[in-house]
């Protein structure tokens, strides 16, 4: 026996004792955990931190506000009502909605676009309340430690080794958060979902509209990103079958219907003012990208990327992928230091020599730096140094795309003034349609390029065929 199997089974009966057979709290049931719910609340603090260092919180003509007014209406009718909630909309495109152990809720102004009525927003509010209430997380956490004794028990024997436990336990959560916990436990928080819906008294029939409405998306962003040549994008933990068609779906929102259900007014007109105005897309602060350019008004910065390039804007950073991922292309910013961009560069990659370019770019001070399968530069605007880093899977590719990422890396000047009306980000703007009212007229003069007519049926829950009818509120992007 080896010692770090030793070391496990003569330290099983301290795991067993560590562990705990807690109540479910919507169940009744024993759940096998190893985590108390003081522990929960503690994590949940720590994680809600590493979210809001991450990202940036979102408000609009009280915005936030409304939102946690929801969701508070609903927490209030849930099976752990005594929790400190709290509900915050993130600054970020992504369609997507998570909540973290003891209460913390988050809902990205990304996936509010695609929703069309109060009611709808207290679905996924609810859903997520769901997966706090039933302790998904905890449970969750607590079965990947229990089938890895060995490594539980060194965190618990070897204080030095308890933050690789902690780092294990946040991946796990983070993994959750992306990709779902799972069918059952779905199934379960859209249950629960749909009866705090219903005890504060909204069609439960909101939660099947709204998974309906984000598996739309879905589906829809799989063609569009077969056309544009990357990664689809898909809201966590939803279903592989459309909702018209997932009989136990509908079953468990049917089920949870009996609480009354449908009283409540859906607030349609309440939520289309709240969000009217709204930004869609990239906003300011992350820059925004505008026929084939990547303008970032804060900063004053401007460049054009590589023509059939696909982009990516990350909070902390840029990423620029080459057809057939064969190439591509980093930019970030960083306070700029007292050396020169030459000496910065050498630094940088911790190079002694090297035949470096010093040529500005667009009168910036910059240093360029290309070897057979790696790309870099630097380039000094104000108090920022701005770091491009290119790649390519073989040198036989960096060959091939070279002059590409030298054009691209060589067209960064600081933004003009014409260009910073471009860098504005698109917003939501809500007309009243008439009887001549159509999507694909609305798509032709949209911003939103050429899948807007999808787009716009999407975020109006008309799509695929929908058309509004005279006297609706529609969304449009300007």
């Amino acid at each position: 026996m080896n010692s770090r199997a030793k070391a496990a089974f003569l330290a099983l009966p301290v795991l067993l004792l560590l562990a705990d057979c807690a109540q479910n709290p919507v169940t009744g049931k024993q759940d096998f955990v190893m985590m108390s719910e003081s522990q929960e609340l503690s994590l949940g603090l720590k994680a809600d931190q590493d979210v809001k260092r991450q990202y940036l919180l979102y408000d609009h003509h009280g915005l936030a506000k409304y939102v946690d007014e929801v969701g508070q209406r609903l927490a209030r009718q849930s099976h752990r009502n005594t929790l400190d909630y709290r509900f915050t909309v993130v600054d970020s495109a992504e369609i997507n909605a998570f909540a973290l152990p003891g209460g913390h809720v988050y809902i990205t102004r990304g996936i509010l676009a695609y929703l069309n009525s109060e009611a709808e927003l207290a679905a996924v509010l609810g859903h997520e309340i769901g997966h706090v209430t039933a302790r998904h997380s905890v449970r969750q956490i607590s079965a990947a430690q229990g089938a890895d004794i060995a490594l539980s028990v060194a965190a618990i024997l070897s204080p030095a080794l308890r933050g690789e436990g902690v780092k294990n336990i946040t991946n796990l959560l983070g993994t959750a958060l992306l990709s779902g916990y799972g069918r059952e436990h779905e199934l379960e928080a859209d249950h629960l979902g749909a009866e705090y819906l219903s005890r504060v008294g909204y069609d439960t029939q909101a939660m099947i509209r709204v998974v309906g409405a984000l598996k739309n998306q879905e589906l829809f962003d799989a063609e569009a990103a077969k056309q544009e040549g990357r990664t689809p994008r898909a809201y966590h933990g939803l279903f592989a079958s459309h909702p018209d068609n997932d009989t136990r779906l509908k079953q468990v929102v049917a089920d949870a219907s009996h609480y009354g259900g449908g009283k409540r007014d859906d607030g349609r007109a309440a939520y289309l003012a709240k969000t009217s105005g709204m930004v869609y897309g990239d906003n300011a602060h992350q820059g925004v990208i505008r026929a084939g350019y990547f303008y970032h008004e804060t900063l004053g910065v401007a460049f054009k990327l590589p023509q059939g390039w696909r982009a990516a804007n990350l909070p902390d950073k840029l990423i620029v992928t080459g057809p057939g991922d064969e190439a591509r292309l980093e930019l970030t910013g960083q306070k700029k230091p007292a050396a020169t961009p030459q000496e910065y560069l050498r630094r940088t990659l911790r190079i002694a020599a090297g035949d470096i370019d010093i040529s500005p770019v667009n009168g910036l001070p910059a240093a360029t730096l290309v070897t057979r399968d790696r790309f870099h530069a630097v380039i000094y605007l104000g108090d920022e140094a701005y770091l491009f880093a290119g790649a390519a899977r073989s040198p036989e590719l960096m060959s091939k795309h070279r002059e590409t990422l030298r054009a691209s890396v060589r067209s960064f000047h600081a933004m003009t003034d014409a260009e910073r009306k471009l860098a504005r980000p698109l917003v939501i703007k809500l007309i009243t349609a008439d009887a001549g009212t159509r999507f694909a007229d609305l798509a032709r003069v949209s911003p939103l390029g050429r899948n807007a007519e999808g787009h716009l049926r999407l975020i109006n829950a008309m799509y695929p065929a929908g058309e509004p009818k005279p006297g609706q509120a529609i969304k449009v992007i300007e």
